[in-house]
């Protein structure tokens, strides 16, 4: 008798290739097709002598590491496991004695002081000393690099650290992950966003643990730079084009319940979205392979730096030029 096989145990843990394979075979495939697009298209960065360095780092929860030189070191969330004003302040002090120039940090669920539904009794009366860092709740700041260029340079980073409920009352900045907590919340010239959940497909699991409605506001601000984390097994760097093909992706991607190559007709929406992405994806490689062209867009980064199989830190900081 032939045995299934085992489903993740939990929805943070990434199912395994023959678990998609039997499954779900059209959805695996579509997302590799998607991803060796992304490969073949390069980076959205566009190419500048005055480049400012972004650190990226996530969900530390409570460790350290070894963080590369940069002009900006970003946290997007998890510094700690409860979210006591002790274990904040560990990493908060960590961060602040890193030589980085500019420091930025948003909340995540397990920072609990710092949303005052999730506070603990015990921390109420309670302050953090936050030292140069900014740190970042539905705020932006605006960074100046006089250093970099004849005029000097401008960085506006917006950050927010509401997340699709996952957990108890101990967790901080949940909402109901049917209600849209995202939209016309992004300042529209932000450079950098740093959120904590990621946007619904990109840097996600195949169960879908990003938000939709952070999804469509990134379409509609168009960042340069997206960093995240929460989702550690999603860890990682991905291109986002805005372009008809990525729509297409994304809606493929909603199509969760006629992924089964046994299962339901595929219907004729299904066929035209894999050939907008054929088309579109193709389109977009003889523009920057053939032609030469380079194409704006939005880094995506996921920088979870916890691995997910032994709770210990498992991956490194990443770095984006921009």
């Amino acid at each position: 008798m032939i045995s299934l096989p085992k489903a993740p145990t939990s929805p943070f843990d990434p199912p395994s290739l023959l678990y998609q394979l039997f499954t779900s075979p059209l959805a695996l495939l579509i997302r590799a097709l998607y991803h060796t697009f992304l490969l073949l298209r390069g980076s959205t960065c566009l190419s500048n002598s005055n480049h400012i360095r972004i650190v990226c780092i996530s969900d530390t929860h409570t460790q350290k590491l070894p963080i590369p030189s940069g002009d900006v070191l970003i946290h997007a969330g998890d510094l700690t496991n409860t979210g006591t004003t002790s274990e904040i302040q560990v990493q908060i002090d960590w961060l602040n004695s890193l030589p980085h120039e500019h420091k930025i940090a948003i909340a995540g669920n397990h920072d609990s002081y710092l949303d005052p539904r999730s506070r603990a009794p015990s921390d109420v009366n309670n302050r953090l000393d936050w030292g140069s860092m900014h740190y970042l709740q539905h705020s932006s700041v605006r960074l100046k690099f006089p250093g970099h260029g004849d005029n000097g340079r401008v960085l506006n980073i917006y950050g927010a650290p509401q997340i699709p409920a996952c957990g108890g009352k101990e967790f901080a900045f949940q909402y109901p992950r049917d209600q849209n907590a995202w939209t016309g919340t992004v300042p529209l010239d932000t450079d950098v966003l740093v959120t904590h959940t990621p946007p619904r497909w990109h840097l996600d699991l195949p169960a879908g643990l990003g938000c939709r409605f952070l999804l469509k506001e990134v379409w509609r601000v168009k960042p340069r730079v997206h960093v995240f984390g929460h989702v550690h097994a999603g860890r990682g760097k991905e291109a986002a084009f805005w372009d008809a093909g990525q729509k297409a992706y994304e809606r493929l991607c909603e199509r969760k319940g006629r992924w089964v190559l046994w299962g339901g007709s595929l219907g004729i929406g299904w066929w035209l979205d894999v050939m907008r992405l054929l088309v579109h994806g193709t389109l977009g490689l003889l523009w920057t392979k053939v032609w030469g062209a380079e194409e704006p867009g939005t880094a995506m980064i996921n920088a979870a730096l916890i691995d997910w199989r032994t709770g210990k830190i498992g991956y490194a900081a990443q770095v984006v030029d921009v």
